[in-house]
């Protein structure tokens, strides 16, 4: 038997730029995780802290629809939308980790291979600070790591951007690829996550999350946390950081509208 796929951790950095109608920059370090969902199913990995408490751990609650089981809740998203036999294959999870017991992950996402190892689907798992989660599901022929995959934006995020335009997506791996399930970590292997938002004039807010993957251990998890012993509680206070800056540099206020009524937006 091949051995299962193994869990990652990546440290990078997170970068945003506006450019409408003030210029905002920043870039932070940061750290996140990439699972193997269906690997870890049938082999749980020692040196992740799932569902318990870590300096660095994972809690399925966090994704989904809140379930203990959120692979079990893709399943059924995937078999709702026609696309449960097209994603047999491994599901990986990119997402930020709880630290010390605390959570907080403006997006996540959820790369859904095929058998032969091929993306079948991608699910963007977008939480506000209101507490609110949204999904967009990305499929078809187009559907490919380093191509570009566009949504309409229906969510709220940020007070300071309508909930509408276009998300352009493109999502890129260098390295190994991880869903390999005897993928060996002799090269560096790098993810980045690029997400960028149009308005009706044009380009308005350019993001994206970087970082070099190593296999997640005991010492990994460790010398993350101690390089950044409290970052998703950084995430939350850079965020309002960010949003004094817009205020102070008068970009115009939105008001906070009803959240979308389908929790999936295709």
């Amino acid at each position: 038997m091949r051995p299962g796929a193994q869990a990652l951790i990546g440290r990078g950095q997170v970068r945003h730029a506006r450019l409408r109608p003030a210029i905002n920059r920043f870039a932070y370090p940061t750290y996140f995780l990439l699972l193997p969902l269906r690997s870890l199913r049938a082999q749980p990995s020692p040196a992740l802290h799932r569902n318990r408490f870590g300096l660095v751990s994972f809690s399925d609650r966090d994704h989904g629809d809140g379930r203990d089981d959120c692979l079990a809740w893709l399943d059924e998203l995937l078999f709702t939308e026609g696309l449960l036999h097209e994603t047999r294959g491994e599901v990986w999870l990119h997402c930020l980790p709880r630290v010390l017991g605390h959570s907080f992950k403006p997006v996540s996402f959820w790369y859904c291979h095929r058998a032969d190892g091929g993306l079948g689907a991608i699910v963007v798992e977008v939480n506000n600070t209101f507490g609110e989660r949204h999904c967009y599901l990305l499929h078809g022929t187009t559907l490919a790591w380093g191509r570009e995959l566009t949504a309409d934006k229906v969510f709220h995020v940020s007070p300071f951007c309508e909930p509408r335009g276009r998300y352009r997506f493109r999502f890129m791996l260098s390295g190994v690829h991880p869903p390999a399930a005897d993928a060996r970590m002799d090269s560096p292997m790098r993810t980045i996550a690029r997400i960028d938002h149009d308005d009706s004039e044009g380009p308005l807010i350019r993001t994206s999350v970087s970082g070099t993957l190593a296999p997640l251990s005991a010492r990994s998890a460790r010398a993350a946390f101690f390089g950044m012993p409290l970052m998703t509680l950084a995430v939350v206070a850079r965020i309002h950081w960010q949003a004094l800056k817009l205020f102070c540099k008068r970009v115009p206020f939105v008001r906070k509208p009803a959240p979308p009524t389908q929790f999936l937006t295709r």
